[in-house]
């Protein structure tokens, strides 16, 4: 049987299946002679991959739904209820702004409570990062998170973690993706009403001692608050965009309780809104997202702009270079100055531990990886996903080899402090404020900062090409592009020789086997090739070092001419 066939196999079968609603099958009598949109929508299961659910939302088995959602955590359930560590295992589930995250993440718990789960769920939206913590604090035996982080509009998603609060690694996602396989038809999901939840204990509402809780975790990773409430606070000026996300009121409270009391929200990107109304995308690694907050903070002279996705666990900020022009700073700049604001703080209080660590991606910059070797702390790579990061952490929780300093990746995802196994929006907008201020005290700005890093260490530049490719197609698409690579490596780029292939799916460096490939050239410079785990994207990674700000950038451009030629031909 064709995909084609098997996909309008499953929509007849969804027509007709009883348990599906009236409204989900009129949504699907309105394609009916659509074909390719039915092919589209029930060639596959929405896959459940080692970072969850992520889709477009709709009707479909490749959509996200209160169907494939009930499936999924049914599937979630029976994984907890045979491998929990105690007999009771719990629940917590919180959920960002978009367009039916709390239905779903109230079916969740629904489906949850049915099992006998204990589940603590938000009131309202909250920042994956204070999931991450409240799985922690709570000792619950997993989490989930109800969120498509920066998509687009029309897509959610559902993120899985463990009992230490990180994403689930890919060892237990496998089970968990076993498990919900084997949930073969809607009438194994089982389901409570609100009502019968909540009068047996199930179903349990976190209020505001769990956010209090979280806000002071956060307040405490601040390494200059004495400075900060001495006036500097009042004197600096932030400029806020939450873009229509869960930020909007722990960024502006953590600033707060620290001493920073000049902070202007974009009025027009303040509120929750699952149609992102203002943007193209709720993205703070794209300048666009910034146009309104650039223009608050050119009448207010801002020194610093900040803004967070819908989730709060990606932070972005912008800072006046030396002609007064507010440039966005990329993750991996953003990155190395946090790097070396908190290890720098460290060693001047004489806290910096024998130790320390700082752990960073394979696709992040080199820059803050020499910043932290410069100050004799060790610096260890994981794959792509912030999961690895945590994983490592918990590592070292449990052995003591390591003590965790900071942990991020090029995509604008940093934490400081054990107190979560997530990137942390919130507490790196309180790091970057917080650094920025510091330096405003004697007399520099953060892009000063940045130039002085670039003296001493080089000047790194990196930059990314993604390209989404949706459906069937896209899929094989990719693949191809993948194989090309793999089976036909470059022997040079413009010249300069390609001197190692990193393929990572062999499993190098003591990393689990993925489906990246990474090449490292004669002059220092480094490409990658990466399928998003969560997008129908590829993504394609470059990084150079040069000696002057000019020269970078033109080696940064051939290289990403040249490479991309080959991937677009």
């Amino acid at each position: 049987m064709s995909q084609n066939e098997a996909a309008i196999q499953r929509y007849n079968a969804w027509l007709n299946d009883p348990l599906i609603d009236e409204a989900t099958k009129e949504e699907l009598r309105g394609i009916a002679d659509d074909e390719k949109e039915i092919t589209d929508r029930f060639y596959r299961d929405l896959e459940f991959g080692t970072g969850g659910l992520r889709g477009v939302m709709g009707a479909g088995t490749n959509r996200l739904n209160t169907y494939t959602v009930g499936k999924a955590t049914q599937g979630l359930a029976n994984w907890l209820l045979g491998n929990a560590a105690d007999d009771a295992p719990s629940m917590v589930i919180a959920h960002d702004s978009r367009n039916y995250s709390p239905e779903f993440a109230l079916d969740s718990a629904l489906v949850l409570a049915a099992n006998g789960v204990k589940t603590y769920l938000f009131q309202s939206l909250r920042a994956t990062p204070q999931l991450s913590y409240a799985v922690r604090s709570l000792k619950a035996s997993s989490g989930i998170v109800i969120t498509a982080s920066h998509n687009p509009p029309e897509y959610n998603g559902y993120k899985a973690y463990g009992a230490d609060g990180c994403q689930l690694i890919p060892e237990a996602a496998e089970q968990v993706i076993a498990s919900i396989q084997q949930v073969t038809g809607f009438d194994q999901v089982k389901r409570l009403s609100r009502e019968e939840a909540e009068a047996q204990g199930l179903l349990v509402w976190l209020g505001e001692d769990a956010d209090e809780s979280y806000i002071n975790t956060v307040v405490a990773q601040s390494l200059n608050v004495e400075l900060i409430r001495s006036g500097v606070g009042e004197q600096f000026s932030v400029v806020f965009t939450p873009l229509h996300g869960t930020g909007n009121m722990p960024v502006r409270e953590v600033l707060a309780k620290v001493g920073f009391s000049n902070v202007h929200i974009v009025a027009e990107q303040e509120q929750p809104d699952g149609y992102f109304s203002t943007v193209k995308s709720p993205n703070p690694e794209e300048r666009e997202a910034f146009t309104l907050a650039i223009k608050l903070a050119q009448q207010v002279n801002a020194d610093i702009i900040i803004g967070t996705d819908p989730d709060a666990d990606r932070m972005g900020a912008v800072v006046k270079n030396n002609n007064g022009e507010y440039v966005v700073l990329t993750g991996n700049q953003s990155g190395a100055l946090m790097v070396n604001y908190v290890l720098s703080q460290l060693t001047e209080r004489g806290q910096l531990p024998d130790n320390g660590v700082v752990i960073k991606t394979i696709v992040t910059s080199e820059m803050g990886a020499d910043i932290a070797r410069s100050y004799g702390v060790a610096v260890e790579n994981t794959l792509t996903g912030f999961k690895y990061i945590g994983e490592k952490m918990t590592g070292y929780e449990k052995t003591g080899e390591r003590s965790f300093l900071f942990g991020y990746e090029e995509s604008y995802g940093y934490l400081t402090g054990t107190y979560a196994r997530d990137k942390d929006a919130i507490v790196a907008a309180l790091l970057i404020c917080e650094a920025a201020a510091y330096y405003r005290s004697l007399g520099k700005t953060l892009y000063d900062v940045l130039l002085e890093l670039y003296e001493k260490h080089g000047v790194y530049l990196e930059g990314l090409e993604s390209r989404t490719l949706k459906g069937l197609d896209g899929v094989q698409k990719i693949a191809g592009i993948m194989d090309s690579w793999r089976n036909q490596p470059p022997v040079d780029i413009n010249g300069v020789k390609v001197e190692q292939v990193l393929d990572y799916k062999l499993g190098l460096d003591g990393l689990r086997p993925e489906n990246v490939l990474k090449y490292m050239l004669a002059d220092g410079s480094w490409f990658c090739l990466r399928p998003s785990g969560t997008e129908p994207k590829i993504k394609v990674y470059f990084a150079v070092r040069g000696e002057s700000t000019s020269q970078a950038e033109e080696s940064l451009n051939a290289l990403r001419q040249a490479v991309m030629a080959r991937v677009d031909g």
